[in-house]
C-alpha cells in the first residue's frame, strides 16, 4: 500500500490474540495497545505510511489496509 495512498487500518478484534507483533513493528507508532486485553488498535491513523508492515507480519491476519482513494 506504500506509493501515497491513503488507508484505513482495519482490525478484526475478535482475530486478535494480542501479540504485539504490528505495535512494535509499526515504524511510525500507529498502533497501540487498548486494555485490559491489550488488543492491537488504531491510535494516530495520521501518521501511517500505508507500509503495510501490520497486515503482512500479524500472524493471525486480522489487520488490513484499505485504500480511501484520497492521496497523502
Amino acid at each position: 500500500m506504500a506509493g501515497g495512498a491513503r488507508v484505513d487500518i482495519v482490525i478484526e478484534d475478535a482475530h486478535c490474540k494480542s501479540c504485539g507483533i504490528c505495535i512494535d513493528l509499526c515504524p511510525k507508532k500507529v498502533l497501540l495497545a487498548v486494555p485490559p486485553l491489550l488488543k492491537a488498535a488504531v491510535g494516530d491513523l495520521s501518521a501511517c505510511t500505508g507500509c503495510g508492515l501490520c497486515q503482512i507480519l500479524c500472524p493471525e491476519w486480522c489487520i488490513s489496509l484499505e485504500p480511501t482513494g484520497a492521496p497523502v
